[in-house]
């Protein structure tokens, strides 16, 4: 009978001493400081209105928190169908490349933000709800659980989550800084092609909406193409896409036009000028595709050899 107390004391105190680490941890943590340009121009408070709560079942924070996402972009969806989407018995869990993989496959485009609280912030006063990963034990006991941080007030220094069984539970920005930065700040955000991230990069964006596309195709993806070069012009890259996009629908004066743009801010861009000469022979420019043929030909890379044998094509009227 002793032997059978001794061992959950031994745990009791394991817990205790995992419990005043975790403490530890938790009252050495900094409140995190926003940039000054941020702070100015956030509102003092903020919330995403009609973010549905699901409650959790064990293990499974993860379809909960794309259940609660997803349904506030505009998919019908249980929880009970995201379940065996991602949730991974053997680990107790849901993994980051399953949770993104399955936003897609609904038709949302989840974008990772920037590992701030800046990015955090600025997308829920935005009025885009965010999914965050937490690590609610230590780094070496890790114990991961997603929340959706759905509002702020900055004055009291609080953030607004739904999280595990509990709706609108509030922690403080040390608090939950403190758990979140153990997952190094990973976060996204769930949304209609067409819709940005307020503070997202152009590269990240490009990754996100390219991901996108091979899964759902040109179509679904075209409007967030026409968004991201409006909000990067100068992205030769970005132009190449949407002309891609636009000849995949049938688009061809469209995809020309793109491609020109992609050239006129990267000549360097070997595959667009190709593409443009394709795009302009279908349309009957002959002479306008042979020179893009031929600036593609001159270019360095893996589609000089397309580009020639098209320039060949052409001039023997193929």
């Amino acid at each position: 009978m002793q032997g059978r107390i001794d061992r959950p004391l031994r745990n009791a105190r394991l817990a205790g001493v995992l419990l005043l680490g975790l403490l530890l941890l938790t009252g050495c943590a900094t409140t995190p400081r926003l940039a000054e340009s941020t702070s100015q121009t956030l509102p003092r408070q903020a919330w995403v209105e009609d973010v549905p709560f699901h409650a959790q079942r064990e293990y499974q924070c993860g379809p909960a928190a794309l259940a609660m996402t997803l349904n506030h972009a505009g998919v019908d969806v249980p929880m009970e169908t995201l379940i065996p989407q991602v949730f991974i018995p053997g680990r107790e869990g849901s993994v980051q490349p399953e949770m993104l993989a399955t936003v897609r496959r609904h038709g949302r485009i989840p974008f990772v933000l920037n590992d701030s609280f800046d990015a955090l912030l600025t997308e829920i006063a935005t009025g885009h709800p965010v999914v965050v990963l937490q690590n609610l034990s230590l780094p070496a006991w890790p114990m991961w659980h997603y929340a959706v941080a759905i509002g702020y007030d900055l004055d009291a220094r609080e953030l607004m989550l739904h999280s595990g069984e509990e709706a609108k539970r509030i922690e403080s920005f040390r608090r939950f800084d403190a758990t979140w930065a153990r997952s190094d700040r990973w976060a996204f955000v769930a949304l209609r092609p067409g819709e940005l991230p307020s503070g997202i990069g152009e590269q990240r964006a490009l990754q996100a909406i390219a991901a996108f596309e091979q899964v759902q195709g040109a179509e679904a993806t075209l409007p967030a193409w026409v968004a991201f070069v409006e909000r990067f012009p100068h992205s030769g890259m970005g132009y190449f896409a949407l002309g891609n996009a636009r000849h995949a629908t049938g688009d061809l004066e469209g995809a020309s036009e793109a491609f020109r743009s992609a050239v006129a801010q990267r000549d360097d861009l070997g595959v667009a000028w190709l593409n443009l000469g394709l795009t302009l022979q279908a349309q009957g420019n002959i002479g306008e595709a042979r020179q893009a043929l031929e600036r593609a030909v001159a270019l360095p890379g893996h589609w000089q050899a397309h580009a020639t044998a098209a320039l060949e094509r052409l001039s023997s009227g193929d």
